[in-house]
């Protein structure tokens, strides 16, 4: 046998089965009566590639699950949430440098995380340096002292300042200073002193170590208030603005809630997780918060004015375009399609192609969207089996002259 016969017969055999699907199809359905229908059927539409109206009644779409929503209008609740982490306020980070050489003669905080107030002592640092620079401002208070003229005292003040100012720039207190003047005595170590409240966070100084002019000994963070660097969907970012009130949740306080400010939104987005990036800053009164903590973040959005919205369920996206089932005045269910806008929870912003008060199929939609199709194609299966069979004989004819 000629493969174009074997591909003629093939066609005839669908089309007979199509033929066969569609009868048994509509025998099983009920008949119209008086223009009403009973259970489902299909009604005839245009365009064998659109979707067809389904009817069905009311015993039909409780079998199947079927409910209605009435399109309204309404603000939308929207919500931002998002994850972050917790992290240091950079503005309350301080380092603790010398701006001299020497060695560490004595620690007096000796470990990370120990807890310092503003003033206290941290380190002993000596210098020699530093012993000449207090030998030349006891020599210069001296000089003053004991000078007999104008000009000898005027260049002793002179001297007497440039030592005191080369203390100061080494971060020497004025009382350690005057404390020198007054004794007339050299101290062999400075004390380096905590310039804030807070947490030693990291702590890179042992004694015995030499120290140079730049290294960070210590740096202390003031924990009383923290950040959380948020990640925001790209979706969600046109919602975020800097002074949004915000609620963050961790699971290591379960049911406290802790609230803040949006301080900053970073101007880029992520190239790979497609998210932005949000500061926040919380209060940290009881330094429950440590950096590094996870937590979910919740942010505060304005409801905006009025818009239509349906039900989520109610909205079938086919990848192509958006369909929402449009219950009419006989009760036919017509698929519209529609632009959809925002989501807030279970509803949607629908931006075209609906009207205030229409009602809409709010669940089962996909069942009612498969019946649609199914219409469709066995309309397409019956323009199949209208064809002229004499097409087909004589295509038979005309193959059995060929091997």
């Amino acid at each position: 046998m000629s493969t174009r016969l074997q591909v003629l017969l093939s066609v005839i055999v669908i089309g007979a089965a199509a033929s066969v699907v569609a009868y048994e199809m509509r025998s099983g359905a009920p008949e119209d009566a008086g223009g009403g229908m009973e259970g489902h059927n299909h009604a005839a539409m245009t365009g064998g590639s659109e979707r067809k109206p389904v009817v069905l009644d009311a015993e039909g779409a409780r079998r199947i699950g079927v409910t209605f929503a009435v399109v309204e209008r309404r603000p939308l609740d929207l919500e931002v949430r998002a994850v972050g982490t917790v992290t240091y306020d950079e503005t309350r980070l301080a380092s603790v440098s010398p701006k001299i050489d020497g060695w560490v003669e004595r620690l007096f905080v000796d470990f990370t995380g120990a807890p310092v107030a503003g003033g206290e002592p941290l380190v002993d640092v000596y210098s020699p340096a530093l012993v000449t620079a207090q030998e030349e401002l006891i020599l210069a208070a001296r000089l003053l002292g004991e000078a007999a003229s104008e000009r000898t005292r005027k260049n002793a003040e002179e001297l007497l300042e440039s030592a005191r100012r080369r203390l100061a720039y080494w971060d020497i207190p004025a009382e350690e200073i005057r404390r020198i003047e007054e004794h007339g005595a050299p101290s062999k170590t400075l004390t380096l002193h905590a310039p804030v409240d807070g947490i030693v966070v990291e702590k890179n100084v042992v004694e015995g170590d030499r120290i140079m002019p730049g290294m960070v000994l210590y740096r202390i963070a003031d924990l009383s208030r923290v950040w959380i660097e948020a990640e925001v969907f790209e979706k969600d970012l046109a919602l975020v603005r800097e002074g949004q009130a915000a609620r963050a949740t961790f699971e290591a306080f379960p049911g406290r809630v802790f609230r803040g400010r949006v301080t900053y939104v970073y101007p880029t987005v992520s190239v790979k997780a497609r998210t932005g990036r949000v500061r926040l800053e919380l209060p940290n009164p009881d330094l429950s918060l440590k950096p590094g903590m996870y937590g979910e973040i919740d942010l505060q959005t304005d409801p905006g004015p009025p818009t239509l919205v349906v039900p989520r369920s109610a909205v079938i996206e086919t990848g192509e375009r958006t369909l929402v089932f449009v219950q009419d005045d006989r009760g036919a269910l017509l698929p519209r399609e529609v632009v959809p806008g925002r989501r807030a929870g279970r509803v949607v912003e629908i931006l075209e192609g609906l009207s205030e008060g229409e009602r809409v199929v709010s669940s089962a939609a996909f069942l009612i969207d498969a019946e649609s199709n199914l219409g469709t194609m066995t309309g397409d299966m019956e323009g199949m089996g209208e064809a002229d069979p004499s097409d087909s004989m004589e295509a038979m004819d005309h193959s059995g002259h060929q091997e």
